[in-house]
């Protein structure tokens, strides 16, 4: 099957999941133009600049005649740029506003009748706490219990009504990014277990899904390229077999980190109260399988901080800073 070539605007592109979605869709042939304001000073994208399909505007979401014109040159676009995580929204909940959702806005007016594809990142996080053992399926109601999950949610509703955008709910990603995140959780419960070699946790039973940060990359490409059989679709997105509780992972990581001591407080409460599991047979049932379990994911990530702990600063050590954050 040939591939037809596309212009692929990814706002928030030098982020945790855009620099990863940049390669692949440049490695596809595809050109792919970024749109990200560099707040952390990140280098993420620097090996793509020698590739001519390539193309970095240092620039704000905000800027509405900037995200106009660069919407109307693009045949696809990933707007991933956003305030993530319930800490940095919290922090400064109009900015959440700003950019979770009135961007997509924006991004709706810009492409009306202009036959662009959308392809929408939200968040498992949206299910926010699930009936015990029942699967959240893409029927489920959104129940958001952070400005996170609910900013998120109103630019998915947003665009499911006025839009045939294809839409995944993405369970917690995990894997080596060149903009690295240590607060997503099996990121980070690993980087303590390699380096604290040790860790208290509340809330033992707390269960989500999970899926390798390559995967995430693999299905935004796989649904650009099938785009008119599944647009105006919902996806959950995750590993079928990757619903686990918090300690669950924690025994998985123990099987590659020797040594790693793990405390259950069960007298403190974990102010993150998600807690779901998620069925993932829809996206599975178009072909698409993730490749990556949470074991490779695991190993990878323990040799991805061999590499990167001596040098990391505070800034990677904390999880990110408050503030405009271009990635899930």
């Amino acid at each position: 099957m040939s591939i037809i070539i596309m212009k692929i605007l990814i706002t928030g592109g030098a982020g945790y999941l855009g620099s990863v979605i940049t390669g692949k869709m440049l490695n596809a042939g595809h050109e792919v133009v970024v749109l990200d304001k560099l707040i952390f000073n990140q280098t993420s994208l620097l090996v793509y600049t020698s590739n001519p399909n390539f193309r970095f505007i240092h620039g704000d979401v905000r800027n509405e005649s900037l995200l106009e014109r660069l919407c109307n040159e693009a045949d696809a676009i990933i707007p991933l740029a956003a305030i993530v995580g319930f800490p940095a929204c919290d922090a400064e909940p109009e900015l959440a506003e700003e950019i979770n959702y009135k961007q997509i806005f924006n991004i709706v007016r810009f492409t009306k009748g202009k036959n662009k594809k959308i392809l929408y990142p939200n968040t498992n996080s949206g299910y926010g706490i699930g009936i015990g053992q029942t699967e959240c399926t893409e029927e489920s109601s959104l129940n958001p219990i952070s400005i996170y999950g609910k900013t998120k949610c109103s630019a998915e509703n947003f665009l499911n009504s006025r839009t045939d955008a294809i839409i995944f709910r993405l369970a917690t990603v995990f894997g080596v990014s060149p903009r690295m995140r240590t607060d997503l959780l099996v990121n980070d419960f690993t980087y303590k277990a390699i380096t604290d070699k040790y860790i208290v946790v509340f809330e033992k039973s707390f269960k989500r899904n999970f899926i390798h940060i390559q995967d995430v990359a693999n299905v935004f490409l796989f649904m650009l390229e099938n785009y008119e059989k599944y647009k105006g679709e919902i996806f959950n997105v995750g590993l079928t077999t990757a619903n686990l509780s918090k300690q669950e992972l924690l025994e998985k990581i123990q099987n590659h980190v020797k040594n790693f001591a793990v405390s259950y407080n069960d007298y403190y409460e974990d102010p993150d109260k998600r807690d779901y599991i998620v069925s993932n047979s829809k996206i599975e049932s178009t072909g698409w399988f993730p490749k990556w379990d949470i074991d490779m994911g695991i190993k990878e990530l323990i040799m991805g901080y061999q590499m990167i702990v001596p040098k990391m600063g505070a800034e990677f050590r904390n999880g990110f800073p408050l503030g405009y954050a271009n990635n899930m």
